[in-house]
């Protein structure tokens, strides 16, 4: 089954496991206290290159988290539009064009 968890509860999870404090993993992202105590809080969005940080920090999948990552910037630009399905349909058809496209000019 699929992490339903944003990716903010996520990282707060992989670091009280850890049992790691705020403090300590925001030294080594070389952020402040307060922007990671935000993110946990999904008050504020990390970067892809924090994400790939975590990963290897906590040394966990670091596909699983930037799909939830990614999943989580997608769900937060397109939630209140009533056709979610087809606007995630049509991305996803775009996106194989543009693979394809850029396979062939190689």
């Amino acid at each position: 089954m699929q992490n339903l968890d944003s990716i903010g509860t996520q990282i707060r999870k992989l670091r009280e496991e850890a049992a790691m404090p705020l403090r300590k993993l925001a030294a080594s992202l070389d952020i402040d206290q307060s922007t990671l105590s935000k993110i946990e809080r999904d008050e504020r969005k990390p970067n892809a290159q924090m994400i790939e940080q975590i990963a290897k920090i906590f040394k966990t999948d670091k596909k699983a988290l930037l799909v939830t990552f990614y999943s989580d910037l997608v769900a937060y630009e397109i939630q209140e539009e009533n056709s979610f399905s087809e606007i995630l349909q049509v991305a996803e058809a775009k996106i194989e064009y543009q693979r394809t496209k850029t396979k062939k000019s190689k």
